[in-house]
C-alpha cells in the first residue's frame, strides 16, 4: 500500500477512506470507508513528513498541499484523549427500520454517562454517506447503560460514515470521534450538492451562500433565506444560534468545528433571518461539503453546499530551493 520509491501514499498517512462511487454504480452496495485508531493515524502522519513531500488526498485535493495533523482535523478516527466511539449497531439494509445505537468508552474501557451541553445537547450525532449525500443530524437518547440509541432507517444504500460530537464531563474540548457502516440495497442516484452552487433548494426556502474560504484563514459564511423571493425573517433559534453548520472535507470526510456569529444568547429568542452567520477556518485548500441547519415554524432545514478553499498565504508560497520547507507545511 505504499508508492514507489517508499512513500507512503497520502490516503495511508491520514487514515482516509476511498468512495470510488464510479466503481460501485452497478454494485448493490457502496465500498465502505476505513477508519483507524488515531494512535496508528498519528505513527502515519509523522512517517510521511520524514520519508518525502506532501501528495493529494483523493482526485479533487491539490497534489502541493500538506494535511495538518490529526489532532487538527477531527473526525478522522474512532479515539481521541483517551475515549472511543464503540458497539455501533444499525439496521443493515435499506426497507428495515430499527435502531441506531453506539457506546463512548473512556480510558478504561467503561461506558461515559456524564456529558456536558454543545449547542444545548449532550452529543450531535452526524450520519452522512461517503459521497455527501444522505446527510443527517441528529440527538439520540442516552440510556443507564452508556448506549446512545435513537430508532433509524435507511433511505439509501452506499457506504456511510458517522461522528459523534461531544465533549466528556469536565473535558477541555468537544471531541468529534467516527466510525463507519456498509447498508446493503440498490444503490440510488447521489443528491450530494452539486460543486460551485451558491443557491440551493432546502424544502420550500431557497438558501444562497455568501463567503469566499480560504485555507488557513477564518472566513465568515453567511446563508441569507428566501421563501418565493421574499426575505424569511422567522428564522427561530436551534441549538443556541441562528442556525447550526457541519463543514466535512471532501476526500477524507475530515470534520470543521463552525461558530456561530449569532448565538441566542445575544440575539434573544425573537425571530430571525433572513441572514445566518458563522466563521470557519478550513485548514487545507480544496473542496468542502456544507451543510446548513435552521429551524422555520418548529421545523429544521437543510441546505447543502461544496465549497471551494483557495489557497492560503503559507500554501501558495513555492518551496524554497534550498530545501527549506515553505510555512505551514
Amino acid at each position: 500500500m505504499s508508492r514507489s520509491g517508499g512513500e507512503l501514499s497520502p490516503a495511508l498517512r491520514l487514515g482516509l477512506f476511498g468512495v470510488g462511487l464510479a466503481g460501485v454504480f452497478g454494485l448493490a452496495v457502496a465500498v465502505g470507508p476505513v477508519v483507524v485508531p488515531s494512535d496508528t493515524v498519528t505513527a502515519w502522519a509523522q512517517r510521511a513528513e520524514h520519508d518525502g513531500p506532501h501528495g493529494s488526498v483523493g482526485d479533487e485535493a491539490s497534489e502541493s498541499h500538506s494535511h495538518p495533523s490529526p489532532d487538527e482535523v477531527p473526525g478522522l478516527s474512532l479515539d481521541a484523549d483517551g475515549y472511543r466511539l464503540d458497539g455501533l449497531h444499525a439496521p443493515g439494509e435499506t426497507g428495515d427500520p430499527g435502531e441506531l445505537g453506539f457506546r463512548i468508552l473512556d480510558v478504561h474501557d467503561d461506558p461515559v454517562t456524564d456529558f456536558d451541553l454543545t449547542h444545548e445537547r449532550p452529543l450531535h450525532l452526524i450520519v452522512v454517506r461517503s459521497d455527501g449525500a444522505q446527510f443527517r443530524h441528529v440527538h439520540p437518547e442516552l440510556g443507564a447503560d452508556g448506549v446512545w440509541s435513537i430508532p433509524w432507517d435507511w433511505d439509501a444504500a452506499g457506504g456511510y460514515r458517522l461522528f459523534a460530537d461531544f465533549r466528556p464531563a469536565g473535558h477541555d474540548r468537544t471531541l468529534t470521534l467516527t466510525t463507519t457502516t456498509t447498508v446493503n440495497g440498490v444503490l440510488s442516484a447521489t443528491d450530494a450538492p452539486t460543486p460551485g452552487e451558491r443557491v440551493v433548494q432546502a424544502g420550500p426556502y431557497t438558501v444562497e451562500l455568501s463567503g469566499d474560504p480560504v485555507a488557513g484563514t477564518e472566513a465568515e459564511l453567511e446563508f441569507t433565506v428566501r421563501q418565493d423571493g421574499r426575505p424569511v425573517t422567522a428564522i427561530e433559534p436551534y441549538l443556541g444560534a441562528a442556525g447550526h453548520l457541519v463543514m466535512l472535507r471532501v476526500g477524507d470526510l475530515g470534520y470543521l468545528h463552525a461558530h456561530p456569529l449569532d448565538e441566542a444568547d445575544t440575539v434573544g429568542t425573537t425571530d430571525l433571518g433572513p441572514v445566518i452567520r458563522f466563521a470557519a477556518t478550513p485548514p487545507t485548500a480544496g473542496d468542502y461539503l456544507v451543510y446548513v441547519d435552521f429551524r422555520v415554524a418548529g421545523q429544521v432545514h437543510t441546505a447543502a453546499f461544496t465549497v471551494v478553499a483557495t489557497p492560503g498565504e503559507a500554501e501558495a508560497e513555492p518551496h524554497a530551493e534550498s530545501g527549506d520547507h515553505a510555512a505551514g507545511h
